[in-house]
């Protein structure tokens, strides 16, 4: 089989093969300026540094991406944070995570403050359509939605992940039902072929409309459940995770479907690919994790330093290569204008920076190649618990220094040796942890009551109090929260409580069996809500599946409590899903 025949049957057809092996000449040139390029941006879920074989792993198989690779630029000293959330919010502002809100999966943390535009909004603002299949995971009510911030066609899971609290109940990656633009669609086929089959049939009609793209294909996969066809995971049993290694190898397939598809669509050459992960491995650590320490949630490099390949052979990036400049997600966002050509919204201040000069080669031009940064996620952050990042410098948790250069596993704490480097970065981050604060502090409000979204759902996901994201906490019936709202109009409302998803149709004091399990039975006979002045009792029969109030709001900040509770008043848990709705005014 000839190199053309081999790059076909991995599935990714022959554009750009010239520059898996040089720069392209010069006279071909850029994209004409009226012809802006297409974006497309891969973000995997749980998926290493080392969960590649081209980054040394010596059980798991990605052709495709490692084909990939050989065709970008790579940055190879790039971080994100520890954990997903986090980094999508960063991602998509621009802003450390302590700066935008969104600090945390969950506990009313996983929301992106208001006011700052998102990549989405800006490649809108300047022409472009834009989408996103997979996971947002950057909140599941009015405004926090992704439709709500820039994305003109969503297709997407709840939350976290398949199976997560306000996912669709049922869904086990196969034939599930997923959000279409906010409406329930159900879809066939493994998850994963999803997003990108949606993605390249939605990218097909754009390009034959003529309309310039962003196309963010954030995936679910490798995250927990590790859920996937047999065939993928058979050659890894008894190496390492199988199933987690067999999305991985799914994944990698469907990459290489995107890449043959660009090529067949005449895309390829002025698209810019960007393929990276969201943080630290979360299980395949133990078979290889490119001689690091930590993995997902770790302030170490481990938990932070992720794969980021970029691609755009009309775009005189250079030929493929590392690039070893440190480098952080947020830098993504103004890298992207600067690319595409594209001016940043008034008065909007971005904490990354554009790579594009490095990209180009003119590493001269950065504004700062000696700053330093800081990775630091949370629902309630403290000081110093965080990693400082200078050069090949690493404070961790505010005491522990290591010289990444030297020892990548950071197995040797120097702080004794170098006092001074200490002090410099942690004074470095005591000046960012007061800028950074009061953004934190903000209060992440839900709107009832508007015309985009009503009526509309609460889930506990998103509220404050116990932490109730996943199937396990829903199963056991035990949480309690509450919900920061905004009534944006004043009327007669009504809050309909659930202790199961509304989908499910089951009675509040019966149990339920998923894919992921069984959730026990809670002997619930009453339920209580209370916003504003209002608070009210009513009883929950036995076998009823929820409960209805309607009363009276005034506009304003409020905080939404529920309680559902036994014969004796004994609260059991909050309701973890609430569905509001303004009603009309008869006319």
């Amino acid at each position: 089989m000839d190199r053309r025949a081999f790059i076909r049957a991995l599935g990714f057809g022959t554009a750009g093969l010239v520059l898996a092996n040089r720069p392209r000449p010069a006279a071909g040139g850029p994209a004409p300026a009226r012809q802006p390029p297409n974006v497309v941006l891969i973000v995997t879920d749980d998926q290493g540094y080392g969960d590649l074989s081209c980054h040394g792993n010596p059980v798991l198989k990605t052709p495709n991406l490692d084909l990939l690779h050989s065709r970008s630029v790579r940055l190879t000293d790039f971080h994100v944070a520890p954990m997903c959330t986090p980094t999508r919010g960063q991602l998509l502002t621009g802003r450390d995570a302590m700066a935008n809100g969104a600090t945390f999966v969950c506990l009313g943390r996983s929301m992106m403050r208001r006011g700052l535009p998102t990549l989405a909004e800006t490649f809108k603002a300047g022409g472009y359509r834009t989408a996103l299949f997979g996971k947002w995971h950057l909140g599941d009510s009015y405004p926090h939605r992704p439709m709500d911030r820039g994305f003109d066609t969503v297709v997407r899971h709840g939350a976290w992940g398949i199976t997560s609290i306000p996912d669709y109940f049922g869904n086990d990656y196969f034939d599930d039902t997923y959000r279409h633009n906010g409406q329930d669609e159900q879809y066939d086929g493994y998850c994963t072929d999803v997003w990108f089959t949606e993605a390249m049939q939605w990218m097909k009609a754009r390009h034959r409309a003529g309309d310039p793209f962003f196309c963010y294909v954030p995936t679910n996969v490798p995250h927990v459940p590790h859920w996937v066809a047999d065939r993928y995971a058979e050659p890894y049993r008894g190496k390492g995770p199988e199933k987690f290694f067999g999305m991985i190898a799914n994944l990698d397939e469907n990459v290489g479907r995107l890449a043959q598809f660009l090529d067949e669509h005449d895309l390829a050459r002025n698209t810019l690919l960007i393929f990276m992960t969201d943080n630290g491995t979360a299980a395949g650590e133990k078979v290889y994790n490119a001689g690091m320490r930590g993995k997902k949630r770790s302030y170490y490099d481990g938990g932070h330093r992720v794969p980021c390949f970029i691609r755009w052979p009309a775009g005189r990036i250079g030929p493929p290569r590392d690039i070893q400049h440190l480098a952080h997600v947020q830098d993504i966002l103004p890298t992207l204008l600067d690319l595409c050509g594209l001016e940043a919204p008034g008065g909007v201040h971005y904490d990354g920076v554009s790579l594009a000069p490095l990209l180009r080669g003119d590493a001269d031009r950065l504004p700062d190649p000696d700053r330093m940064l800081v990775v630091q996620y949370g629902p309630q952050p403290k000081a110093h618990d965080a990693a400082v990042l200078w050069n090949k410098w690493r404070l961790v948790k505010g005491t522990e220094l290591y010289r990444i250069d030297d020892d990548p596993g950071q197995e040797h704490d120097i702080a004794s040796k170098h006092p001074q480097i200490v002090r410099r970065m942690r004074e470095h981050y005591e000046r960012w942890w007061d800028e950074v604060q009061p953004c934190f502090q903000q209060t992440r409000w839900i709107d009832l009551g508007t015309e985009q979204a009503n009526p509309m759902m609460l889930y506990s996901s998103d509220w404050r109090g116990s932490y109730a994201d996943n199937w396990g906490n829903l199963a056991q019936g035990d949480r309690i929260g509450q919900w920061d709202v905004r009534v944006t109009r004043p009327g007669r409302y009504t809050f309909t409580l659930y202790r199961w998803p509304p989908e499910a149709q089951a009675a509040m004091d019966a149990p339920l069996s998923g894919p992921y399990g069984k959730g026990r039975a809670v002997p619930v006979r009453q339920a209580r809500l209370q916003i504003g002045r209002f608070d009210q009792t009513m009883p929950a029969p036995s076998g009823t599946p929820s409960v209805r109030f309607a009363l009276e709001l005034d506009s304003g900040d409020y905080e939404l409590r529920t309680w559902l509770s036994s014969a004796s008043g004994r609260a059991l848990c909050s309701a973890y899903y609430v569905r509001v709705e303004r009603l009309q005014p008869v006319s």
